[in-house]
């Protein structure tokens, strides 16, 4: 396989957080968040190399005992996007890199395969996303749930916090977007010498700095999507659930 067929995956992780400080060593179940999107990722058959992107020796060490591949990088990034782009520039044998959330513990290895295949099927998207329908009306209309709404080729429109677009009838027509991205190298490294622009300020979405600089985003539609870990509530919510799969598994 050619340098730019070949696919890593990259889990930028930071310890400090307003809302969950210290969040990818937080114990699900007895093991790191961040030690179980890892280890849902290394289930995936696309990717070539999985890679944990952090600042803190404390994510660093521990992800390194239990056998991930770490770069240590910069503690000045202000996205987890500018983290990997930091590894990708070091990491020239990979044509794809896919921007994995650290929050994600039950994050679909299929999706990240789809990503790749994306990539390798259509050489021209450059950036790729994923979204799906919402199952209840009320998270569309929730602030903190951002919507995608895509055009008929599947390329996003706009991404919002607000619930886009209108419909007087009151349903909801756009989708809930799940922030894992794909991006060919080039792209990616674009992405980040661009300045945030009016509309990615505004709604606070780095996102929209692609479509404000006129690059598509293509939006893989899935059936479902996976939760993310935001606060410890979420997290003892996630253990309930996986603790009600293995009762049901065990019977």
């Amino acid at each position: 396989m050619t340098a730019m067929n070949k696919a890593v995956g990259i889990i930028p992780a930071r310890w400090s957080s307003t809302r969950f400080p210290g969040k990818p060593l937080h114990l699900i179940a007895g093991t790191p968040l961040l030690q179980r999107v890892w280890e849902r990722c290394s289930t995936a058959k696309s990717l070539d190399s999985i890679i944990v992107a952090t600042d803190d020796m404390r994510i660093a060490e521990a992800a390194f005992n239990w056998g991930a591949e770490v770069a240590l990088t910069s503690s000045s990034h202000r996205s987890g996007t500018d983290r990997i782009a930091e590894v990708a520039r070091k990491t020239k044998e990979f044509g794809f890199i896919i921007n994995i959330q650290g929050d994600e513990p039950m994050i679909e290895p299929r999706l990240i395969d789809k990503m790749v295949k994306k990539f390798r099927t259509d050489h021209s998207i450059q950036i790729v996303t994923a979204a799906h329908r919402f199952e209840h009306r009320r998270e569309a209309l929730s602030p903190h749930q951002v919507k995608v709404v895509v055009d008929l080729a599947g390329n996003a429109l706009y991404f919002s916090r607000a619930p886009i677009p209108f419909d007087e009838k009151g349903h909801s027509l756009s989708l809930r977007h799940q922030g894992i991205y794909g991006f060919r190298r080039s792209a990616l490294l674009q992405f980040v010498k661009w300045k945030p622009t009016p509309l990615e300020c505004a709604e606070s979405l780095e996102q929209l700095r692609a479509l404000e600089n006129g690059v598509k985003v293509h939006v893989l539609i899935t059936a479902t999507g996976s939760p993310g870990i935001d606060t410890p509530a979420d997290a003892k919510t996630l253990e309930r659930k996986l603790a009600r799969e293995a009762r049901r598994i065990s019977r």
